[in-house]
């Protein structure tokens, strides 16, 4: 099968509105996380969000605007993906360029706004009630879980496959896995991934607070509420953003001339654990990880640092590290593990292409971010941590990122270093 190069890296996210920025905070442990505004908090005490460093509104032309949140995000990492790989105008030819977009609740912002208003107009005054059915003509477009697919399409001409996937916190991770085999069996030379997603509404947050996942406030310092594989963790924080990345075959990399090749993403892995609807297995997500290692051809002391999925929960975080030592054996003790959720949140749907991108910056750069605010870890997570200070001038070859979502799906994707 043709290699698949990632030739583009797109982002932008709590941590700040590019890759560089991004990247350059998750290995200071800058965390992005604060309290949630009191709009959003509908009553609830103590809430936190991750929201995006810049407004996508000021990243973008005004005829780009008419899409929910999430596609404007999209729609920004998607920019700086393409003229990172030097596809600023879209190839000459679209038909064999894809978009495989990630997203895990389509429109949230849309969806929000429509029903405040409506039940606004609804309980009003009498007067009022007779606008309660007028909506934006463009509710429906906006809404829809491919509306980011779509704009990113049409914005750069790229017509060939487009799809999107929508597998709660696995979401842009499987869209990166699905493109891979794409151009591995010859449907597509090339491809961007996006992961997108922008659920900072009241009611996406009342939602996820009644889950019970959700971190409690640190009364000292709220950014440092997030403690993946903490002893005193007590859960995520949600965030949001979008990330991208160009991937292109050997063939059509070289024969367009490619300024640069990040790294070869060269294995992909997913599972479902068929067991429970919230609860993680270890089964699955170690499915999902030897998947990824054979499709790369790689054993598990070949991967140097692992992007934990990390999640900050309770049985997450421990069945997670279960996973590990079962897949990596011996190895475990070598292999760094972090999880960035510490300073970005859970971006869901956005999240497995965000941290598999920030895993490809850790292989290009030899340092590898944090695992913030993790001063004692739980002994039930024996891993190699990198707890608190990155780790610099390590030696990468290949590197790991895991993506496991509600619902039982399980992802796993595996890059390495180019070198034609």
């Amino acid at each position: 099968m043709t290699p698949v190069l990632v030739t583009g890296l797109g982002m932008l996210s709590p941590l700040g509105a590019d890759v560089a920025s991004s990247f350059e905070a998750a290995v200071l442990a800058r965390s992005a996380i604060v309290r949630a505004p009191v709009s959003l908090t509908a009553g609830i005490p103590d809430l936190l969000v991750a929201p995006v460093a810049v407004e996508p509104a000021q990243r973008l032309e005004r005829k780009l605007l008419s899409g929910d949140r999430a596609t404007q995000m999209a729609l920004v990492a998607a920019e700086e993906a393409m003229r990172d790989a030097g596809l600023s105008d879209g190839p000459p030819d679209g038909r064999r360029f894809g978009v495989f977009a990630g997203i895990g609740f389509g429109g949230a912002h849309t969806l929000d706004g429509l029903y405040s208003r409506y039940f606004a107009a609804l309980h009003g005054p009498e007067a009022g009630r007779r606008g309660a059915t007028v909506m934006h003509p463009l509710s429906v477009p906006r809404m829809m879980a491919n509306g980011p697919m779509a704009a990113v399409s049409m914005r750069y001409g790229l017509r060939g496959m487009g799809n999107t996937y929508s597998v709660a916190c696995a979401s842009s991770a499987i869209a990166a896995g699905e493109a891979l085999r794409a151009i591995e069996h010859g449907y597509l030379d090339a491809a961007i991934v996006i992961g997108t997603e922008a659920m900072l509404t009241p009611g996406s947050l009342v939602a996820w607070n009644a889950l019970r996942v959700m971190a409690s406030c640190d009364p000292v310092d709220p950014a440092t509420s997030c403690r993946p594989f903490a002893a005193d963790r007590s859960g995520f924080v949600l965030g949001e953003g979008a990330a991208a990345l160009v991937l292109e075959s050997r063939s059509h990399a070289q024969t367009r001339g490619a300024a640069r090749v990040h790294a070869q993403l060269c294995g992909y892995g997913s599972s479902s654990d068929a067991g429970h609807l919230t609860a993680p297995s270890v089964d699955g997500q170690v499915a999902a990880m030897q998947q990824a290692l054979a499709h790369a051809g790689l054993q598990p002391a070949d991967i140097h640092y692992l992007n934990a999925h990390g999640t900050a929960t309770e049985a997450g975080d421990v069945i997670e590290s279960q996973s590990i030592v079962e897949v990596f054996g011996a190895h475990t003790p070598k292999l760094p593990v972090s999880s960035t959720k510490a300073v970005h949140g859970h971006l869901i749907g956005a999240g497995g292409a965000l941290e598999f991108a920030l895993a490809l910056r850790a292989l290009a750069t030899g340092t590898i971010p944090p695992t913030a605010h993790l001063h004692q870890p739980d002994p039930r997570c024996p891993l190699n941590h990198v707890a608190v200070t990155a780790r610099r001038n390590a030696h990468m070859e290949a590197v790991m990122s895991n993506s496991f979502a509600f619902g039982g799906s399980n992802a796993c994707l595996v890059a390495r270093r180019w070198a034609d």
